[in-house]
């Protein structure tokens, strides 16, 4: 099984840039597809980005496309989501997930492991 805890949210202005982290415990992080979802108050959980267990494969939502990057150190157990350019759009709780599978994918429902969640605020 894998644990994971999210990190590096909070209030930013528009334009601004913020780190995520996402820490996993078990010892097979190194084989698990990693994703970021996102969850606007209201609103379905939405595919972020996500990566492979190597890192050499990444897939990302459109809306984040060029300004976010999905980063992983198996050394460390942590993924990563540099977040550039924010938009107040881009205010949700974002969630880590893990699959163990080594295809990433879009869907929540390909994932079997998550975080609590991280708030992030973009202000106007």
């Amino acid at each position: 099984q894998v644990q994971l805890a999210e990190s590096g949210g909070g209030l930013v202005q528009a334009g601004g840039s913020l780190r995520l982290s996402c820490a996993a415990s078990g010892r097979t992080f190194s084989s698990y597809t990693m994703g970021w979802f996102r969850q606007a108050p209201g609103k379905e959980r939405v595919f972020v980005a996500t990566i492979n267990w190597s890192g050499g494969d990444t897939d990302y939502a459109d809306s984040v496309k060029g300004r976010f990057t999905i980063s992983r150190d198996n050394a460390k157990d942590t993924v990563y989501l540099q977040m550039n350019s924010l938009k107040p759009e881009d205010t949700a709780v974002y969630y880590c997930a893990a699959r163990s599978f080594p295809v990433t994918s879009r869907s929540p429902y390909a994932y079997n492991y998550w975080g609590q969640g991280t708030q992030v605020t973009v202000s106007s």
